[in-house]
């Protein structure tokens, strides 16, 4: 079959589909689709690195493996998936410049990227829960046990299974996003299923678990405080109090740094439909909620004195000097 003059032009003309080949330079220059690839693949070393460490760690020594520290291993775990769902993928996506696995990978890639970011963002808010429940014992002289982290650490895989299932059943969809080189949830087609997913999602996986932080660990703080004004002449206490103080603030800037701009700009899209956004542009939230994977093992791991004495003794290193968290936060942690 012979085919026009006219018609071969306006194939070559036409921007590719996300599956057919590189996006450059119909939705942004190649040099985009490069440097988002340096920005991926230095997250997949970082973050395979620091939290294949967390679990080796928590596996070798005995005195880590307590209750409070289940959640940690469940917080790297989700993020190690992250890391190889998500930002490995599109690396290598964006070093091709589009999405070269297929349709079926990206509705797979979406899915187990949403169900583990969802996991590892509200394991943030079960740690900050238990936290919580440990040292302001608001139901008395509670003793956090083995049944109750397993509960909390399923509590993030079901509640997360159960949010992310619904684009694979109809409920919005899991379409390439931005630069067309990672998959998410629809949250730019606009339409009734879509939006109302989208805004579902931010409330049921966003402002929950970020409600459930905020006042965690403000009430930890109030408790911290009391305990500190009560013994004022006590100089470790007061250290104390600063250290923690400076550690929740740390927490709590790092998780609105990494997921406020990719719920946020989902929310904003969403709801006014006419909001014309550059694929670039699209693209930085979800690239950016992807570094969470190497700030959370940094804040929430290697911050806590133990476990650095812990990951020094299994690398060899020297311990060198750190934030240390007090007693009275982190326990057993």
């Amino acid at each position: 079959m012979q085919v026009s003059n006219a018609s071969w032009v306006e194939v070559r003309n036409r921007t590719p589909g996300p599956f057919e080949g590189p996006q450059w330079p119909n939705l942004a220059p190649q040099s985009t689709y490069i440097s988002v690839a340096v920005l991926m693949g230095l997250v997949v070393i970082s973050a395979t690195l620091a939290n294949g460490l967390v679990i080796v760690v928590s596996v070798q020594f005995k005195k880590l493996r307590s209750p409070l520290n289940y959640v940690l291993v469940n917080l790297a775990v989700a993020d190690l998936l992250v890391t190889f769902f998500g930002s490995t993928i599109s690396f290598v996506n964006n070093a091709r410049g589009f999405f070269i696995f297929g349709q079926a990978t990206c509705e797979f890639e979406g899915f187990m990227v949403s169900l583990t970011g969802i996991v590892g963002l509200w394991s943030l808010a079960i740690l900050a829960f238990e936290r919580y429940l440990v040292i302001c014992k608001p139901v008395g002289d509670f003793r956090f046990q083995k049944r109750h982290a397993v509960l909390g650490c399923a509590f993030t895989w079901g509640w997360s299974f159960i949010w992310t299932v619904p684009p694979l059943l109809g409920w919005s969809s899991y379409v390439p996003e931005g630069l067309r080189t990672s998959c998410g949830p629809n949250w730019y087609s606009g339409g009734s299923s879509n939006n109302s997913y989208i805004m579902t999602l931010f409330v049921t996986c966003f402002a929950m678990p970020l409600s459930t932080i905020l006042f965690s660990y403000a009430n930890l703080l109030m408790t911290l405080r009391t305990v500190a004004a009560q013994q004022k002449e006590q100089v470790t206490t007061q250290r104390a109090e600063r250290e923690v103080t400076r550690m929740v603030v740390a927490m709590v800037a790092a998780f609105l740094v990494c997921w406020l701009p990719y719920a946020s700009f989902a929310m904003v899209v969403a709801t006014h439909k006419d909001l014309a956004i550059r694929p670039a542009l699209a693209s930085l939230p979800s690239y950016f909620s992807k570094t969470a994977t190497v700030y959370n093992p940094i804040i929430y791991v290697f911050m806590n004195k133990q476990v650095g004495r812990s990951r020094d003794r299994a690398t060899g290193a020297h311990p060198v000097a750190g934030i240390r968290t007090a007693n009275l936060l982190i326990g057993k942690f």
